[in-house]
């Protein structure tokens, strides 16, 4: 770093902590004030300062919503014969005789290129010669995740299940009657009046939606649990024609999931690893090229697969503009908004007939001490690791998931968190964005902070290989 940068760094770095501590400075000086002139006031003056204290504190407590606690969660880990190399991937296409041979060069191509390793799993049915994409093998996919996913959190809360009332489900992809969630209450026996929702089509960023539905429903039921369970199936969405867009999941996704439990409990803050602190959701359906950038639809065979547009990258690009817009203002330190606030006015004011200014990026790096990118694919997190402007180490447990279990859709972003942690590098007080991306077109996130210093919970899918990784990944 030469001369000039380290002073504009030390600038800002003045200029950042000299905002951020500018309220307080204010507010000291004020009560300083007051308490030098204290003995002026007459009692009819104190009672009414106590009054406007006491009236604002009691509404302040009264209007702030009910704090929402995650008490542990629990990432599935497959067992090893369910693994996949990049060479077995390849030999098995080829020997179900599907693909022709543009089709399996191309595959090979993305592999190389995707990001996954050579320890990805993918379920026993596509592993089969021929593959059996049955509604059975799906369900067998499906328990075989979500229950020991719940097994393992439930091993690890100790959780009374009757004391549940709530439950959410998202699979996008496989959505079968009786439902997942009616399968979970069947299988765990929860109580008669569980309120449960079943969320599919939905794409990679239903987890977080999940999450913001469940915080929704804790706060209007007091004293209570909920839970959220997230997968996709892949038994019966594995593509097997030969449109290249329709291709690429194949390249990508693999099995995975996760379940999360959360309450509402002011005794459960204690032996909570997070509070959950935001919920921003962006929507970008109405335009016709979002709507259609992530589409399920049949080829020309009639073979249905999922279709990814060239259009993906910029899409997403601009929903995360939408959705960090609003989530700016609730996190970033009052020096990131001022500069972005004036660039913005400058724009607007000073170059009407002139090439407009860059817009300027907040440095979430000062909001955030870790980010959880969806492992959606090398492009995503290189994108966002571009446009959020950060530094190899923020995108490290992105990169990494995506190496170890490949795109595992909505629940990547948990086994980014379980990585964090399995790495000590968790502390109290630190602040976590989950940003995931989703068909539709979606972009959400979800802000916690650490309650604790968080130690890795029994059963972390990354225990067995953690002191493997990081490791060097060719792009």
């Amino acid at each position: 770093m030469d001369d000039n940068a380290q002073i504009r760094k030390n600038v800002k770095l003045c200029y950042h902590y000299l905002i951020t501590h500018f309220l307080k400075l204010l507010l000291l000086s004020s009560l300083t004030v007051l308490v030098m002139n204290v003995s002026r006031l007459n009692l009819n003056h104190l009672a009414f300062i106590f009054l406007v204290a006491f009236l604002g504190t009691t509404l302040f407590f009264m209007s702030r919503p009910r704090s929402v606690y995650l008490l542990d969660y629990s990432c599935y880990l497959p067992p090893s014969s369910l693994q996949l190399s990049h060479q077995k991937f390849m030999n098995h296409s080829k020997l179900i005789n599907t693909f022709n041979e543009s089709s399996l060069e191309f595959q090979s191509k993305i592999l190389k290129r995707s990001g996954l390793g050579h320890e990805t799993f993918l379920p026993e049915a596509i592993h089969a010669v021929p593959p059996r994409p049955t509604m059975a093998a799906a369900r067998e996919e499906a328990e075989l995740v979500v229950f020991g996913a719940l097994d393992s959190l439930f091993e690890n809360t100790k959780v009374n299940l009757k004391e549940i009332s709530v439950l959410v489900v998202n699979c996008s992809l496989f959505n079968p009657t009786p439902s997942l969630s009616a399968m979970i209450v069947n299988k765990y026996k929860l109580r008669e009046n569980v309120k449960s929702f079943n969320l599919g089509g939905m794409g990679c960023s239903a987890g977080v939606i999940a999450v913001d539905l469940a915080n929704d429903m804790l706060q209007i039921y007091r004293n209570t649990y909920a839970l959220v369970v997230s997968t996709e199936n892949i038994t019966q969405n594995w593509y097997f024609g030969n449109k290249k867009a329709m291709l690429i999941p194949n390249c990508l996704f693999r099995l995975g999931g996760s379940a999360v439990l959360l309450s509402n409990k002011s005794c459960d803050r204690r032996r909570s690893k997070y509070k959950l602190v935001h919920t921003v959701r962006t929507h970008k359906g109405s335009d016709e090229k979002a709507f259609n950038c992530v589409y399920q639809e049949q080829d020309e065979d009639l073979k249905t697969g999922v279709s990814l547009s060239k259009d993906l990258m910029s899409i997403a690009g601009e929903a995360l503009k939408t959705n960090i817009t609003t989530l700016g203002p609730l996190v970033l330190p009052m020096s990131e908004q001022i500069l972005f606030f004036a660039t913005f006015v400058a724009n607007k004011l000073f170059n009407a007939k002139k090439k407009k200014m860059k817009p300027y990026m907040p440095d979430f790096k000062l909001a955030f001490d870790h980010f959880c990118i969806h492992a959606g694919g090398r492009a995503v997190i290189d994108e966002l690791e571009k446009s959020l402007r950060l530094l190899p180490k923020h995108v490290e447990a992105s990169r990494m998931t995506l190496h170890r279990f490949g795109n595992t859709s909505s629940s990547s972003i948990w086994y980014e968190l379980a990585y964090t942690e399995a790495k000590g590098r968790m502390k109290k007080g630190n602040r976590v964005w989950q940003i995931a991306f989703g068909s539709g077109f979606k972009c959400n996130s979800a802000v916690w902070v650490a309650l604790r210093d968080v130690e890795p919970s029994v059963k972390n899918p990354w225990e067995h290989c953690i002191h493997r990784y990081p490791v060097k990944i060719d792009l």
